[in-house]
């Protein structure tokens, strides 16, 4: 099962609907790591040491530092960009989708958005 890591203005709702469904999930957020008020390259960089991939709703500045990692050759365990307009139960579902059928050698390097 994919490891995910929550980003720090992720929907909360879309976070408890997650381990409601789901209370085997592998997820924290960067509050639960001592990661609040961290910067992106930050975040993405303990993402990597950990394996976890990030999901976000951040779509300004995640992809820019992400790639910017990718370019550079340090690892990038993978985002996940949720819109904040797709429905919470389409994002429960597609997220839970993506963490229980994939796992990190399919996201490595790679930024993708919901929904699908």
């Amino acid at each position: 099962m994919l490891r995910l890591l929550a980003d720090e203005n992720f929907n909360n709702a879309i976070l408890r609907g997650l381990r409601l469904r789901n209370p085997d999930l592998d997820l924290v957020r960067v509050q639960d790591v001592g990661l609040s008020g961290e910067e992106d390259p930050v975040i993405l960089e303990w993402a990597a040491r950990h394996g976890r991939v990030l999901l976000t709703h951040d779509k300004a500045t995640i992809p820019r530092f992400a790639y910017e990692r990718v370019k550079a050759g340090q690892p990038m365990a993978g985002a996940c960009e949720v819109s904040r307009s797709v429905p919470m139960s389409q994002a429960i579902d597609e997220i839970l989708l993506i963490a229980e059928c994939s796992d990190l050698s399919d996201w490595e390097s790679q930024i993708r958005e919901l929904p699908l």
